[in-house]
């Protein structure tokens, strides 16, 4: 029996038994294999319904009034508590709104704020995504702090009484690395220091815990593997037993303690709303609230169980399709270091990537030379990851032909 026959059996074997596999049909989506929900979720088969509904009747019609009688003032902390669950969150801790980028400076700078006198500075994670660098260095000089970027592994070493914050992914956006959220929490806890993580690469994809491990602060994209649409708002974590001492950089009419008051001096209110800033990004937001609705009776704990089977079974097909030495896999083999992806790298990652998109297997390319493919169990299949390696042996070979 040939490698692929065999492979191919198995395949249809796992998508008969996975539990999930009937979430599908909640999703549209076509015969692409579409390896890049990392970057941009698909879109949930019920949404523009609501979407239209919310344009023509409550924007259309009730106009105004919408901000009472459709909910949208409340939406925010309302949203945020449909996405608790899903981080392993109590409800009343998170806000939704801005952008990763915004949440990532209102949590940084409350960090520092919260973290108080004495402390001087800013660990980071020297392989973040780059805004959050970016943020960082600018936090670091607003605050009078020094920054440091550190690898997360180098991170308890360089703990101190100086330390203020520290700002670490939950997972490597270009390796795909699980860090060890619980023991790098406990260890920033344990000098004194608030811990701030990025959930963007994790949320929707395994079990994060902020409540149980005790994370102070956290932000996360809501495009992604919560399938929220392109531009999709973001989302502040704060520990309930920290809000009321949570001093945010950006204090705006919507944080107020009476927001229609139009008070000259500040005052913030209460619990999670002293994440906002100003009038919520309404369309887009209600649309994210109407795509969460595929997580309803979904475990996170099976959507793990999922995402690791699916990509173990792409790293079987990959080594049983594509020649050694052809490519290396970059993401740690160990299920305690994987996040929801398979990064890969080749000389010739680039033009590879067209010729897959080409060819109806989309993932992405990060430059200088990784194939970065994204497993997100609601909608994926075993049939299609083996198609999928497949196909990248196919194009590798063209590739180098």
């Amino acid at each position: 029996m040939s490698d692929v026959t065999a492979l191919a059996g198995k395949a249809l074997e796992l998508d008969t038994a996975d539990e999930l596999g009937k979430l599908r049909e909640r999703f549209v989506l076509d015969d692409t294999v579409y390896l890049d929900g990392n970057s941009l979720g698909a879109l949930p088969a019920h949404v523009p319904g609501r979407v239209e509904d919310v344009v023509r009747r409550q924007w259309g019609e009730l106009r105004i009034r919408s901000w009472t009688e459709s909910g949208w003032w409340t939406a925010p902390e309302r949203i945020g508590d449909r996405i608790a669950p899903l981080v392993g969150a109590a409800g009343g801790q998170i806000v939704v709104g801005d952008s990763t980028s915004v949440n990532v400076f209102k949590a940084l700078v409350g960090a520092v704020r919260l973290a108080g006198e004495g402390r001087d500075e800013i660990l980071v994670d020297a392989t973040t995504f780059p805004t959050d660098g970016y943020i960082a260095e600018s936090a670091a000089r607003m605050t009078g702090c020094t920054l440091r970027p550190l690898t997360p592994a180098e991170v308890p070493g360089a703990l101190g009484d100086r330390t203020a914050a520290v700002l670490l992914n939950h997972v490597d956006y270009r390796t795909g690395r699980l860090h060890d959220l619980p023991a790098l929490t406990a260890a920033v806890r344990a000098a004194g220091a608030v811990s701030v993580w990025d959930l963007c690469h994790s949320a929707g994809a395994l079990p994060v815990g902020l409540d149980e491990h005790g994370v102070d602060l956290a932000v996360g994209c809501t495009y992604k593997y919560l399938n929220g649409g392109p531009g999709s708002p973001a989302y502040l974590y704060v520990r309930s037993d920290l809000q009321s001492r949570f001093d945010s950089p950006l204090p705006g009419w919507n944080s107020h303690a009476e927001p229609f008051g139009m008070r000259p001096s500040y005052e913030a209110g209460d619990g999670a709303v002293r994440g906002r800033v100003g009038t919520p990004d309404i369309l887009s937001m209600l649309a994210l609230e109407a795509a969460l609705d595929v997580w309803d009776g979904v475990s996170v704990d099976a959507v793990r169980a999922k995402s690791l089977a699916l990509t173990d079974f792409f790293l079987e097909c990959v080594e049983a399709y594509v020649p050694a030495g052809r490519v290396e896999s970059v993401t740690p083999a160990a299920h305690a270091e994987r996040g929801s992806q398979v990064a890969l790298r080749a000389d010739d990652a680039g033009a590879v990537m067209e010729r897959l998109i080409a060819v109806g297997v989309v993932g992405d390319f990060r430059a200088p030379d990784v194939l970065r493919f994204g497993f997100t169990p609601l909608y994926l299949g075993f049939a299609e990851v083996e198609r999928a390696a497949r196909v990248l042996a196919d194009q590798l070979a063209a590739a180098a032909a």
